[in-house]
């Protein structure tokens, strides 16, 4: 018989029947922590619902068998210490984030506690594991991106879209970069292209970052964001179709909003995928010993809609690449 917590890289196969589960777990009492950088969630979001009905599958449900301590930063990025050291001093089974800014500050608060990312960008470049295959220390989970190649593509991508662009925006969140700047400035080179940044660090600042890109002469604009700029989206994408600038990010949701273009994984699969590191920690397993999982799908979302608005006309080999098109 197959273990039900075999880890299945790429899917989320090893999430079973929580009946099954829940004969397993009854009788123990769960404590996870949450430390995200975001506001506490209301209505909460898709992704963290993903993520709470995934363990609830597999038979942790809160107020049974599951307790959860919740910290939100709500973008105060100066509170993630003394948020993660309160966290810790709960000495929670395992605590659950997403964003470098997030995972350092509990990487500088425990080395016991497990910790598994939600999601993280270049965690190696950012000196959050040490490697991929072999974290070492308390964290685990997901990392957001396969290396600079997927920037590249990304770039690629918008190019593909708007053919004659050769001054790219670069809308990047303050603090949750891991070694990209040089990758996203080389990649631009190799396609003709020069390289605007526009820091954001708090919501406030994304109307100014483009104002600045405008002025820039940026022709499209690349998101490199975290979960500020996640629930920004909507604001962002108004933004975009005010200075009328194509724009690519990882997440569909954000083509869903009205940029013009998304490439890349699920944040929803993420989550999910990281409720099954969850369940194994605890079961068990040690975090250092849990290979850190890149995404297994890529998808490319084209907001037709927007590109009409833009005067864009998409061509058609990236129309037959992309797996949804919003019309």
């Amino acid at each position: 018989m197959m273990d039900r917590r075999a880890f299945v890289v790429g899917g989320v196969a090893a999430i079973v029947a929580p009946l099954a589960a829940g004969a397993q777990l009854a009788g123990k009492v769960y404590r996870i922590g949450y430390l995200f950088e975001s506001n506490l969630p209301d209505p909460p979001s898709a992704p963290l619902e993903a993520f709470e009905g995934a363990l609830r599958e597999m038979g942790y449900v809160e107020g049974s068998n599951l307790v959860v301590e919740r910290r939100f930063a709500a973008f105060k990025y100066d509170r993630l210490p003394e948020l993660a050291a309160d966290l810790v001093r709960l000495k929670p089974d395992v605590i659950v984030t997403s964003g470098n800014p997030s995972i350092a500050a509990l990487k500088r608060a425990t080395t016991t506690i497990p910790v598994v990312m939600a999601w993280s960008v270049d965690p190696v470049g950012a000196g959050l594991i040490t490697s991929l295959a072999r974290p070492g220390g308390n964290i685990t989970g997901t990392s957001l991106t396969p290396g600079p190649e997927f920037i590249a593509k990304q770039l690629e991508t918008l190019k593909e879209a708007v053919r004659k662009l050769s001054r790219v925006g670069i809308l990047r969140q303050t603090g949750r970069l891991g070694a990209e700047t040089g990758a996203i400035e080389s990649a631009a080179r190799k396609l003709a292209m020069t390289v605007v940044f526009a820091d954001v660090r708090v919501p406030t600042d994304i109307e100014g970052a483009f104002v600045a890109m405008t002025k820039s002469r940026a022709g499209a604009f690349l998101i490199l964001g975290g979960s500020m700029t996640w629930t920004s989206r909507q604001q962002i994408a108004d933004l975009a179709a005010q200075h009328r600038l194509p724009g690519i990010h990882f997440f569909r949701e954000y083509a869903e909003a009205g940029l013009l273009l998304a490439y890349g994984p699920s944040p929803v699969v993420q989550y999910r995928r990281a409720a099954i590191y969850i369940d194994k920690i605890l079961q068990g397993a040690k975090a250092a010993d849990l290979p850190v999982e890149e995404p297994a799908k890529f998808e490319l979302t084209i907001n037709l809609k927007t590109a009409k608005a833009l005067g864009l006309t998409i061509p058609p080999l990236l129309l037959l690449q992309a797996d949804q098109l919003i019309e």
